[in-house]
């Protein structure tokens, strides 16, 4: 009688142990569809991928031009903010091109090297600008990416979904995969060893 109660309990508790393994790959594979649908495209898409140094030619803001968020973009989700510009000497070519904050920042507003978030207080806006500006100014030398092919004659200062953040956002979802099929390999191991104990 014991035997059967324990034979039940093991039963069980290897279809809890499958079901969970079972469970960490579906979710596995649904993470990395979701990544490969997000943040796969944006990076391919992205054409500046060579990395060099730039030095600071010139960086100023326009305090009389303000200019919207975004093109196309609704009234109220356009705002004006100083426009801050800054021309840097690319080591790669040589040649004198604007330096923007990221991909998104060129799409949104090409005519302005860094874009802010929609903040109500006009002066912290303009204030945080400053300081963006006062530090390329006091570092002139730093590391930027650019596009090889020569299709983006601008270059930006850091990418959004650089290659390591690439392999991160795959590390989990690999780690749930490997121990999903640990733990149902494990459990047909388990399985295995009690049917060849029963029929020996």
């Amino acid at each position: 009688m014991l035997g059967k109660k324990l034979v039940t309990a093991q039963k069980r508790g290897e279809t809890r142990a499958l079901c969970l393994g079972l469970g960490m790959v579906a979710c596995s594979m649904m993470m990395y569809f979701f990544i490969g649908i997000t943040v796969v495209p944006f990076y391919t898409k992205s054409v500046w991928t060579t990395e060099t140094v730039c030095k600071v030619l010139k960086a100023n803001i326009k305090d009389k031009v303000f200019c919207p968020n975004s093109k196309g973009s609704e009234d109220e989700e356009i705002f004006p903010y100083p426009c801050l510009q800054v021309w840097v000497n690319l080591t790669a070519s040589g040649q004198e091109v604007m330096l923007y904050q990221t991909e998104d920042t060129l799409e949104r507003n090409p005519k302005c090297s860094y874009v802010p978030d929609k903040l109500e207080n006009s002066k912290e806006v303009k204030a945080r600008i400053e300081t963006i500006a006062s530090n390329f100014k006091k570092y002139q030398t730093f590391p930027c990416y650019y596009d090889p092919g020569g299709t983006q004659p601008n270059v930006i200062l850091s990418r959004l979904y650089p290659a390591k953040g690439l392999l991160f956002a795959f590390l989990w979802p690999t780690l749930m995969f490997t121990g999903g099929c640990l733990i149902i390999v494990l459990v047909k191991i388990s399985q295995y060893v009690s049917v060849l104990s029963a029929w020996q």
